[in-house]
């Protein structure tokens, strides 16, 4: 190879690296940091960039998109002196390029670091209980805490979530217990309100059952009285006429030899039924009177006709 050749192929690299130092593409939501003679020059947006080849210098990339940030587990101690152990995630967002590459060396360890710290601070306030009741509180109080600590540093944290709480075995025993302990409660309550329920249920059956079976008497009660009443009205009704037709019988013509003869039978049947019924035997002074007595009666039924 001669000297010319390899000058020129020399020559090619060094366009090649001038090219490569002086166009540059930016991609979205990227932004570059551009130095020049190693101080800050300016902040290059998305797209087609040219720079002065070996004075301008890309120092800092960055990118504009939601970062999410692993934070180790880290033991905290709760304020009723438990040990648990916490995992959480961070999310956070480059606002300002220029302060993120300059106002701190490693904002991503940075954040994780604080948002470590800022945990233990707050899990250090809390009971044991809180700590599982009001997570959203506490992420909200990290995120709090974290954002004013990275403003200066050109950094928006967006949320922190914890992703796990483990606690120690004797603590998870005694929680299984006080867990299975509350379910057991519940469940005898549960059983006892729905005895209770069982109980009200079957007295006010009873209860109905007692006002239907005594407003069923009462009904019978009405109703058999009604139909004695009404019976009693019937047979007066009958009877009373009845007594029409016979008094209306007597003043037909032969009605009274009738009434007499009638009488004279029902005196002599009931006289022989006396005599059958006892030993001693009564007898009328006026038996040999038969027709005598008869026309007595019928003259007691003219005048209670009159």
């Amino acid at each position: 190879m001669t000297d010319i050749n390899i000058l020129a192929i020399g020559f090619a690299i060094a366009v090649v690296i001038t090219i490569f130092k002086t166009a540059r593409i930016v991609p979205q939501k990227s932004n570059f940091v551009v130095e020049r003679l190693g101080k800050y020059s300016r902040t290059l947006d998305s797209g087609f960039h040219l720079l002065i080849p070996f004075i301008d210098k890309v120092a800092y990339i960055h990118t504009l998109k939601e970062e999410v940030i692993d934070v180790t587990r880290q033991t905290c101690v709760t304020r009723d002196n438990i040990q648990v152990g916490i995992d959480g995630i961070l999310y956070l967002q480059v606002v300002d390029p220029h302060k993120a590459s300059y106002g701190i060396n490693d904002y991503r360890y940075a954040a994780s670091q604080l948002a470590q710290t800022t945990m233990r601070s707050v899990i250090g306030q809390t009971d044991l209980d809180k700590t599982f009741e009001e997570r959203a509180k506490i992420n909200e109080e990290v995120v709090k805490a974290l954002d004013e600590a990275a403003y200066p540093w050109g950094v928006k944290v967006l949320r922190y979530e914890i992703s796990d709480i483990e606690l120690p075995a004797s603590i998870k025993d005694a929680l299984e217990q006080q867990m299975r302990a509350e379910r057991e409660r519940r469940a005898a309550i549960a059983k006892s309100e729905g005895e209770r329920q069982s109980m009200i249920n079957v007295s006010e059956g009873q209860k109905q059952e007692v006002i239907n079976l005594s407003e069923a008497d009462k009904m019978r009660q009405i109703n058999e009285a009604e139909g004695r009443a009404r019976e009693i009205e019937l047979i007066a009704i009958a009877t009373a006429e009845g007594i029409r037709q016979i008094a209306d019988a007597i003043q037909q013509p032969g009605g009274q030899n009738a009434v007499n003869l009638r009488v004279a039978e029902q005196y002599v049947k009931e006289f022989g039924n006396l005599a059958k019924t006892n030993n001693t035997m009564i007898v009328p002074a006026e038996l040999a009177n038969i027709g005598g007595a008869v026309a007595g009666l019928t003259e007691i039924l003219k005048n209670a006709k009159g």
